[in-house]
């Protein structure tokens, strides 16, 4: 029996139509994303549940595991059930979860309401990227990663430009935050529910190249085994490649201020400045690359040019780490830089990930991201845990010169990845006309 929220398509979206239900997706990131903010309430929370930072970084990684774990079973549960099945029901569940954190007393009732957020935020999340690649052709996919990718970033700005605004007007009550949030997500969670739907199991079979274009069709008589993806070397490249990858983004992601505050002695909101210089460029970056990526239908060869550049920058910013005469305003440069090459690196990475999982089983892209999430999750806990050991033992220029190492360990890793370095011959040959959706 078909749940009356699921629409299941019969026939491919073209045009708005494809759009609109591909910006539900990115915007369904987004909000999950934002829910699972609470780093503008970390001082507030400290001081009224009379917790010291150690416990909440406890509480923190005890949830980035819950939420690993919870977007492995994600990953699999999409591809077996769907993904509007899965993401509409749970978006709904993790607004409930943020009223839920306005009941929130002592860090004990903090572990509880973030593991169940974690893990109710993390199934439901599993679905996203799978829908990008539903509704993203081959021709299109990197750039609609690149804005899928929007989603965590944004949410960062949006908690804290909410927080700034509101805070005030409701007497610093940081529990404030989880009613606006509980009632924002809730709202866009009927939204999505209304306008987006899913991709019959016959067309995520389907490998398309352009709206009206497939190149490849799954036998439906076999069924898809999760064993199959790591059956291939291309897989596992990525799979060990993105995890060193990330040991780089996402130390600048936790601790990208408080390396430079400590290492250089810039104040607070000049680190703060010179990281949004690193995220701008970057986000701009994720999109031009992918756009560019698209058109040449090379992926590959971006993620290396990128790759190479973000590791020259990054040893210029080692070094300058030990360098007391370098400027703020050269640190901007360079974090721009820095922000910018990885954007160039990423979005063609993302696109070529889901290609290469998609030719070995098309209807496997969950299993695939579920993956991808759970390694982002585990470096994160694992960052948490390790980095401030480590630079309380060192400093933050080794560990900066460890993540460029990992970073340097990705490329070898790119010439194991599928797909051409340079740009294909356009040609009609095996390429079978697929139906083009009717208008609604």
């Amino acid at each position: 029996m078909r749940l009356s929220y699921v629409r299941e398509l019969d026939e491919y979206p073209t045009g708005a139509r494809r759009m609109k239900i591909l910006t539900m997706a990115v915007l369904a990131i987004l909000i999950g994303s934002y829910e699972a903010q609470i780093a503008p309430l970390v001082p507030l929370l400290l001081k009224d549940l009379e917790m010291n930072l150690a416990t909440y970084g406890a509480v923190s990684a005890a949830a980035a595991v819950t939420g690993a774990v919870a977007a492995a079973v994600g990953g699999r549960l999409t591809d077996h059930l769907g993904r509007v099945r899965l993401l509409v029901p749970l978006m709904m569940l993790t607004a409930v979860c943020c009223f839920g954190m306005t009941l929130v007393h002592s860090p004990r009732d903090l572990l509880i309401a973030r593991i169940v957020l974690a893990f109710v935020d993390g199934v439901a999340m599993a679905s996203t990227a799978p829908l990008v690649r539903d509704f993203s052709p081959r021709m299109g996919r990197a750039q609609a990663f690149g804005f899928w990718t929007w989603g965590p970033v944004g949410a960062n700005f949006i908690a804290a430009a909410v927080a700034a605004w509101t805070l005030p007007i409701f007497d610093n009550s940081w529990r404030s935050q989880f009613v606006i949030m509980g009632c924002f997500s809730l709202v866009i969670s009927v939204v999505i529910a209304v306008n987006i739907a899913d991709l019959s199991p016959e067309l995520r079979a389907r490998i398309q190249q352009t709206e009206n274009q497939t190149t490849r069709v799954i036998d439906m008589s076999r069924p898809p085994r999760a064993r199959s993806l790591f059956g291939h070397r291309s897989i596992w490249a990525h799979v060990i490649g993105i995890s060193l990858w990330l040991v780089l983004y996402l130390t600048l992601t936790l601790f990208g201020q408080i390396m430079l505050v400590e290492s250089i002695g810039v104040t607070t909101a000049q680190a703060s400045a010179i990281m949004a210089a690193f995220w701008i460029l970057n986000l701009i970056t994720l999109i031009i690359a992918g756009r560019i990526s698209d058109r040449t239908q090379l992926r590959k060869p971006y993620s290396l040019i990128g790759t190479v550049c973000a590791v020259l920058v990054t040893a210029y910013l080692a070094h300058s780490l030990g360098d007391d005469s370098v400027t703020s305003g050269q640190l901007m440069v360079v974090g721009a830089l820095l922000g910018g090459s990885l954007g160039v690196a990423y979005a063609p990475w993302m696109a070529n990930y889901s290609e290469d999982a998609e030719d070995v089983d098309p209807r496997l892209q969950g299993t695939a991201w579920g993956l991808f999430g759970f390694l982002t999750k585990i470096i994160a806990v694992g960052g948490l845990l390790v980095i401030p050991q480590f630079v309380a033992a060192t400093s933050w220029q080794s560990w900066l010169l460890v993540s460029l190492g990992c970073l340097v360990l990705f490329i070898p890793a790119i010439f194991l990845f599928n797909g051409p370095w340079r740009r294909p011959a356009v040609t009609a040959a095996g390429v079978v006309p697929v139906a083009v959706a009717k208008n609604e």
